[in-house]
């Protein structure tokens, strides 16, 4: 992600989240916060995803991931995930963490799949509806060194 891609970014969060992120904190993320790491999906020269994590140590903890309405049930979501774990696994990180709205079903089956489970609760995280967060984590799979990539773990 780039600051040219912002503007892109915010018709996404729009789009996909009841309290959205402001211009003002991307800009504070790709500037400011040395722990973020983005990244952006795009289909024919448009932006339609983006996906972005904070690494702590050897944890990473998943900020968001969305894609433009349009796209969704293709199964972007799914590959932003394991674009976000493979890269967080080739920066050293152990664990991975997210919150998911406790009603966000399909979200939390989705992490599943990846290896998250639930842990624990977070009572009214979500200052819209005061909605509780479950508080997922995964132990992300480890590359011996010099290992060959011939295909992603999560395939």
């Amino acid at each position: 992600m780039t600051m040219e891609d912002i503007p892109d970014i915010m018709l996404i969060e729009h789009e996909a989240f009841t309290l959205p992120w402001s211009e003002e904190a991307f800009r504070n993320e790709l500037t400011h916060n040395h722990f973020a790491r983005y990244l952006v999906m795009e289909h024919k020269g448009s932006l339609i995803g983006y996906a972005g994590m904070w690494n702590i140590v050897d944890e990473s903890h998943v900020t968001n991931i969305a894609i433009r309405t349009v796209y969704r049930g293709l199964g972007l979501g799914k590959r932003l995930l394991r674009a976000m774990m493979d890269w967080a696994i080739e920066l050293g990180m152990l664990r991975m963490t997210l919150e998911v709205r406790i009603s966000n079903l399909a979200a939390q089956s989705l992490y599943s799949k990846f290896g998250f489970y639930p842990v624990g609760t977070r009572k009214g995280y979500y200052s819209d509806n005061h909605e509780d967060a479950v508080i997922m984590w995964c132990e992300l799979p480890q590359r011996e060194y010099g290992e060959e990539e011939e295909g992603s773990e999560w395939d």
